[in-house]
């Protein structure tokens, strides 16, 4: 498995650049144990995940969940729009790589499918209010599932999110702080409406851009597959072992979102990586072999 991801690590750049290139990337990290000799137990290391939405998505291994990681993961000189949950990693990154560029060279925006998780768990204390907020968020879905059913793109998607996604907004905005003032910092819905005025700036980046989605949830989406892997193997290995999983997952999921058998892929290329050059290397990647595999059918079918 090992010798495996090396020699797929050129395909996993190349996806991973990609993934990167169109200067707006979904980030969530989620736990992994790790097996660390001498130390008796495991440890918890972590599969950063990036995705870019209707494209691909990269696994990252780290033993840490520090700020520090998103150094490596996004490269010196990014910039873009960066969407993640209200972790605290993310904004200490962002006003730190903002700093050292001397500009605003990437926008933080932020989901709001934890922000109505978050509401949604203090309904029990104060079930009115919550419900009224989860009303006006379920506004901003609708129109969310309208636009997708109309297919629409950046543009049509930012003319329709200024017109009415923006009035909900400033209607949540003034009521979540109306209601802050008179709850108590400390209970379920004051915890709740802290969290989303904190954030209020990140939320909302989505109405002035169409290509932002309102959440996270296509990046947490790809993250599934992992939680489902770990409750199987438990561990990952030694913590060098991560690396090797990251690359093969990415690989996987990538075949798995074009309906790529990954065993059928995988022989395939593996077979040929002996010979390739490096500039082959992005037409090697499932999203160029699926597109092959598919022109190669066509010419079969004309004949």
């Amino acid at each position: 498995m090992g010798m495996v991801a090396d020699w797929l690590r050129p395909i996993y750049e190349a996806i991973r650049t990609g993934v990167l290139g169109g200067g707006y990337v979904q980030v969530d990290e989620t736990p992994v144990e790790y097996l660390q000799p001498g130390n008796g137990q495991t440890k918890h290391g972590y599969l950063w995940t990036c995705a870019r939405p209707g494209g691909d998505t990269v696994f990252v291994w780290h033993t840490s969940r520090a700020a520090a990681c998103l150094e490596t993961i996004l490269p010196r000189g990014w910039s873009g729009t960066l969407q993640s949950d209200g972790y605290a990693a993310y904004p200490a990154f962002v006003r730190a790589h903002n700093a050292a560029a001397g500009s605003q060279a990437i926008v933080l925006a932020a989901c709001w499918a934890h922000v109505r998780r978050a509401i949604f768990e203090a309904c029990q204390s104060a079930p009115r209010t919550c419900g009224w907020l989860l009303g006006q968020i379920g506004q901003l879905y609708q129109l969310k599932a309208h636009l997708r059913a109309r297919h629409a793109g950046p543009a049509l998607r930012e003319a329709v999110r200024a017109s009415h996604s923006a009035p909900i907004l400033r209607r949540i905005h003034a009521a979540v702080k109306l209601i802050r003032s008179r709850c108590l910092p400390q209970s379920a819905l004051g915890k709740a409406l802290t969290y989303t005025l904190d954030l209020w700036p990140a939320l909302e980046v989505f109405v002035g851009d169409g290509r932002i989605e309102i959440d996270n949830n296509g990046v947490e989406n790809a993250i599934r597959p992992t939680a489902l892997g770990k409750k199987n193997w438990l561990f990952i290995g030694a913590a060098d072992v991560g690396e090797r999983a990251a690359i093969l997952y990415t690989i996987v999921e990538s075949c798995r979102r074009r309906g790529i058998d990954p065993i059928a892929y995988l022989r395939d290329v593996l077979t040929r990586l002996p010979t390739m050059t490096v500039s082959q290397i992005p037409g090697a990647t499932p999203e160029a072999w699926a597109k092959a595999q598919r022109q190669g059918s066509a010419r079969q079918a004309a004949a």
